[in-house]
């Protein structure tokens, strides 16, 4: 029970990290300042997005076992 929810607290924080690299991507692309880094923050916005899910998929897979 315990792992499974430090699995959710951790996806939700990649969750939020993602959406925030997501933020500054939007913000530089649209404000002009360079749009190669815009793109960098976007695919880190992408990673951390998908490192949510996995460990969100880690932690249900553990309450399904110990069910």
């Amino acid at each position: 029970m315990k792992k499974s929810k430090e699995y959710k607290i951790g996806s939700i924080l990649f969750y939020v990290s993602s959406v925030l690299f997501y933020l500054a991507s939007v913000i530089n692309v649209v404000g002009g300042n360079d749009i190669y880094i815009g793109i960098v923050w976007m695919c880190l916005g992408s990673a951390f997005l998908c490192l949510g899910s996995l460990l969100l998929k880690k932690s249900n897979d553990n309450e399904e076992k110990e069910q």
